[in-house]
């Protein structure tokens, strides 16, 4: 997960870690150690992880989406099913929208890249914790993150109003709710007022949803035009 950071946003955090390879459990524990986290458990494959994810109740659980036994996205499924609380992040060597897509309907509230830095897990974090859906950087720019002109006919959100529009941009690709406010000059509980209308309208239940309605249909990147 490459070096380091110090950073201290993330202490108190409770964490499970799951994957079948030691030394990389090993590798994010350390990270986890230096950065004020809590490893409460671990886990070497599938089964275990959901196990042990759903008897130590942790903040945040990080999972490797290939597991002897189940797969990562299953263990969050289940979790999702029994109404697991915790934030889920996943770890994988995948690259393919399809990987990233599936893990996102499965229930992941992060898709990150094992070849990635460890600022990257640690970003992760803060960000799910504040509320948002994190994607890899590493994967921005690639086809899943590329928005493919529609005509209006075909678009989904046409349905929306011009501002309605700029927020739902905003959203699906990562902003916070105050940071839009500064960049459209207006409160974060009119961005809040927008959020709520746009969801009504797409029938969108909550973030990670609107990520996902935006990546499946190739809305997310530098704009979401009309």
């Amino acid at each position: 997960m490459g070096e380091t950071p110090g950073i201290t946003e993330t202490q108190g955090i409770t964490v499970v870690l799951a994957d079948d390879h030691a030394i990389m459990r090993e590798g994010l524990a350390a990270l986890c150690a230096a950065n004020g986290l809590t490893v409460l458990g671990q886990a070497c494959d599938g089964p275990s992880a959901l196990e042990t994810i759903a008897s130590l109740k942790p903040d945040f659980a990080i999972l490797d989406l290939q597991m002897p036994g189940m797969t990562g996205a299953e263990v969050i499924r289940r979790l999702r099913s029994d109404g697991c609380a915790a934030k889920l992040l996943v770890l994988s060597v995948s690259r393919e929208d399809s990987t990233v897509i599936e893990a996102l309907r499965a229930g992941a509230d992060a898709y990150l890249l094992k070849d990635g830095p460890g600022r990257h897990l640690l970003d992760a974090i803060q960000f799910v914790q504040d509320g948002g859906v994190y994607i890899s950087p590493l994967l921005r720019g690639a086809g899943l993150f590329t928005r493919a002109e529609k005509t209006a006919a075909h678009n989904p959100i046409t349905c929306l109003s011009p501002r309605e529009t700029e927020v739902f941009s905003y959203l699906v690709n990562g902003l916070r709710a105050k940071d839009i406010a500064e960049l459209l000059d207006i409160s974060p509980k009119t961005v809040d007022t927008y959020r709520a209308s746009l969801m009504r309208k797409l029938n969108v239940h909550d973030l990670v949803g609107l990520v996902k309605f935006a990546i499946e249909r190739n809305l997310t990147g530098t704009s979401a035009k009309r």
